[in-house]
């Protein structure tokens, strides 16, 4: 019988090393080498003196901004979604598991449809302050959001939910005990709330913050739209690189690269810290209901208003996607409406062109990220030689790199044949969108793949083994039907990504390649705001299908644990 310890590991170091070549080379290739040229060119930049010493100028106002922003955003986002997971963990009352079903729904949204949603509800031209100008009978209308205020808004309902997925995970790990114990003992429910719940929620709210904090450090949509006058550092990297200065954009593009990486140092630590803690080992606290009929009917109202803010905004998406061409100025609601918004989206060559396009780029990029990132995974897990934390750490960069620097990575690094682009000068090329797809979306897939083999019981491949399969028929027929799931999930995930794709889009993209989201706000720009919302409804309806997927898969996977 085949020793039992070496066993464990399918990969030996001969198909390890197999593995650790190409793996090395792309990421290489892809995501060090064009980091470090990006740092290169910004080492070259005339205003890099004033970068570093922070002087008062646009790009110090872009740091304070955009650090002040996001430290509110972490406020802001953290109050929301940390009350209502407590919210529908402590009490039962109307609306709550509809509420609960739809809490999640901002994060199903592509970013740039998101903040179209609140530019046609909320800004100077919108549904509710003109709504509220005629309703007042005012010259003006009563309020718009713009300026920092709006960004704020934006990023609040944009990212609670990761405030609410990580305490509504902490809270479903809380002993009922617990709760009960402090109860009898005669406290409150703040006293219980402050003093036993909040400090085991610590962990969660960690991770939310540290994890808010970059990616609003990293937002580009909300500022580029909402922000005005206002600079941020994202804003700062595109209006150099539009400019022609591509070394100031490089410059500011590695201070923001640099704030990001430490904040994902700090999320690794964090991780690394909670590792191994103990589960509960008693049943969750059920909701408490809510017996007073004021209350409940208090409850009710606040639930439906909540229930009301999260539909609203697809809601009018939806809406404006039927409205007529030039028929939506000055008015309140559009005056005219048509399905050839959504005919024309499948009828005519040159509007389909970027779903095609969207469709091919995201196909492409989503196939490589399945090779690289399952054969990353089985590295990382499997593989028996030295450094494969190094890969590991490597491949989750590009989380911590934002979409404007990813593209500023490219242009400066492929702007001349190297070997890497295969001899060709990739800017200005088709292939080059699909290729930051490839490289944005990478940890996708990576961490689906490790995260399946790290919950993966070694002892079945120990029992394949011992009984004469070979490595790879016990790869093919005894873990990859229990990774599939989690592989397949992180696929998915991975073509919405890329299909929903702006941030890089916008500053790599050519008029053959626009993708859909390209696409949406060049709609927006000549106010043909039918077509840009039909746009947007066919990215939510993609995404949508995508999450249920990825929800089914994800109730397969468990039951087949069980």
């Amino acid at each position: 019988m085949r020793p039992t310890a070496p066993s464990a590991r399918l990969l030996d170091r001969r198909r390890s090393w197999i593995l650790a070549v190409p793996v090395a080379l792309i990421l290489g290739a892809y995501v060090l080498y064009p980091s470090l040229q990006m740092f290169a060119e910004g080492l070259k930049a005339e205003g890099l003196g004033e970068l570093i010493t922070l002087r008062g100028n646009a790009n110090t106002r872009a740091l304070v901004n955009s650090v002040w922003i996001s430290v509110l955003s972490v406020l802001g986002a953290g109050v929301l979604g940390t009350t209502m997971a407590y919210g529908f963990f402590r009490f039962d009352f109307p609306f709550r598991r509809l509420l609960m079903g739809i809490a999640a729904l901002p994060l199903a949204l592509p970013p740039l449809v998101g903040v179209l949603a609140f530019l046609f509800l909320y800004g100077e031209s919108g549904i509710i302050p003109r709504g509220l100008q005629v309703l007042l009978g005012l010259d003006s209308v009563p309020f718009a959001f713009e300026g920092l205020p709006a960004v704020w808004l934006v990023h609040v309902y944009s990212f609670y939910v990761y405030f609410y997925l990580f305490v509504s995970a902490a809270f479903r790990g809380i002993d009922r005990s617990v709760i009960e114990a402090s109860g009898d003992l005669g406290a409150s429910g703040w006293t219980t709330f402050t003093r036993v719940l909040l400090p085991l929620l610590r962990p969660s709210l960690v991770s939310a913050s540290l994890l808010v904090f970059m990616i609003s450090m990293a937002s580009f949509t909300a500022p580029l739209l909402f922000a005005g006058t206002e600079n941020f550092l994202t804003l700062q990297i595109y209006n150099y690189k539009t400019n022609g200065n591509l070394e100031m954009s490089a410059a500011v593009a590695s201070l923001l690269t640099i704030i990001c990486l430490a904040f994902l140092g700090l999320i690794e630590m964090d991780r690394k810290s909670r590792t191994g803690t103990s589960a509960s080992k008693g049943a969750g606290a059920p909701p408490i209901p809510l017996t007073s009929g004021w209350l409940r009917g208090l409850v009710g109202t606040v639930g439906l208003v909540l229930l009301v803010i999260l539909l609203l905004p697809i809601a009018v998406v939806v809406l404006i996607s039927f409205v007529q061409e030039g028929s939506w100025t000055y008015q309140v609601l559009p005056q005219a409406y048509t399905f050839a918004n959504y005919g024309s989206l499948f009828s005519q060559a040159d509007v389909f062109e970027p779903i095609r396009n969207s469709l091919f780029m995201a196909s492409v990029a989503t196939a490589a990220n399945v090779v690289f990132g399952v054969a990353a995974g089985l590295l990382i897990t499997q593989g028996s030689i030295r450094g494969r934390a190094a890969f590991r750490t490597i491949a989750m960069l590009p989380f911590a790199i934002p979409g404007t620097v990813i593209a500023i990575n490219l242009i400066v690094t492929f702007n001349e044949p190297t070997v890497a682009g295969f001899g060709q000068v990739l800017v200005g090329s088709f292939w080059l969108l699909p290729l930051a797809y490839f490289i944005r979306n990478i940890p996708l897939v990576v961490r689906a793949t490790v995260s399946a083999l790290e919950a993966y019981d070694p002892k079945l491949s120990e029992a394949s083994l011992d009984l004469g399969a070979r490595s790879w028929t016990t790869f093919r027929r005894v873990m990859l039907p229990i990774l599939t799931p989690s592989i397949l999930a992180g696929t998915l995930l991975t073509f919405v990504a890329a299909l929903g794709e702006f941030v890089s889009s916008i500053l790599l993209y050519n008029f053959d390649n626009r993708p859909i989201s390209v696409e949406i706000l060049a709609q927006l720009r000549l106010y043909d705001f039918g077509a840009a919302a039909a746009y947007s409804v066919l990215l939510m309806i993609l995404v949508g299908i995508a999450t249920l997927l990825v929800r089914s898969m994800g109730a397969s996977a468990e039951s087949a644990a069980v």
